[in-house]
């Protein structure tokens, strides 16, 4: 049975800052409220720092999890108030239905494949001069091209991105009225793997949070998404698409 966490961090305590700017350290502070071994379930998560004075940690587990952990290295252990909240995912999955539209939130990393990368790397080189045909993975770095990575796959995730009805009257240069999506936003990480010391053994992605509005066209494909995470990095905290009801008009 899926379960949705929300963590409260303070980002006072020295524990919490370390989290807060590595991935990898979280990563592995998410792992440690899981009883099951990171290779027999698939957990994901996102760190939501919009308030930089609570931040919230979102954590999607197959089974039920523990985080005191947490909340005694990283959170108000002694004080009133609640530190963490799970929730049963199971009702919210039922009620994706075809038509039906929700707000969303995902931090995804944007990716592409290439044969011929603009700017290879030296090590990238020696595999172009030495006839590879295998290609590269590459992050999108432009605002514009990570938005047309999401706008380009949301079918095969199960949805699609209403136009933005309060940009009504409004057109790109394809004639094509605006969707209701925006990257709230963009960020860059690099950080080596553990045993691994050298440039080309580090991890470098381009993180970025999309907002808006979706319609689910097919339950069953979106069920799969949020249970299994969009896009690659999903261990270091993207890939995470959470649902919440379309907000009324004022």
């Amino acid at each position: 049975m899926p379960y949705l966490s929300r963590i409260r961090i303070n980002p006072l305590r020295t524990a919490s800052r370390t989290l807060l700017a590595s991935p990898r350290a979280l990563h592995a502070q998410v792992q440690g409220g899981v009883p099951t071994l990171p290779n027999e379930s698939r957990t994901l998560w996102r760190l939501d720092a919009d308030n930089p004075h609570r931040p919230e940690l979102f954590v999607l587990t197959a089974g039920k999890p523990d985080w005191t952990h947490l909340v005694e290295q990283a959170g108000w252990p002694g004080a009133d108030g609640e530190h963490y909240a799970v929730r049963d995912y199971a009702p919210l999955l039922g009620q994706l239905a075809q038509g039906r539209e929700f707000a969303f939130r995902l931090t995804a990393n944007p990716v592409q494949n290439t044969n011929r990368p603009d700017k290879p790397t030296e090590r990238q080189q020696e595999r172009l001069d030495g006839g590879t045909r295998r290609s590269f993975r590459l992050g999108h770095r432009t605002a514009a091209s990570q938005l047309g990575w999401f706008l380009t796959r949301t079918a095969r995730w199960g949805f699609d991105v209403p136009a933005a009805s309060h940009l009504d009257g409004t057109r790109d240069d394809q004639d094509e009225p605006p969707r209701d999506v925006r990257i709230s936003t963009r960020r860059r990480h690099s950080f080596g793997k553990p045993t691994r010391a050298s440039k080309e053994d580090r991890v470098i992605m381009h993180m970025v949070t999309f907002e808006g509005k979706l319609r689910v066209t097919d339950p069953s494909l979106l069920t799969q998404r949020l249970l299994a995470g969009i896009g690659p990095s999903k261990a270091y905290g993207c890939g995470l698409l959470t649902l919440a009801p379309v907000p009324a008009k004022a």
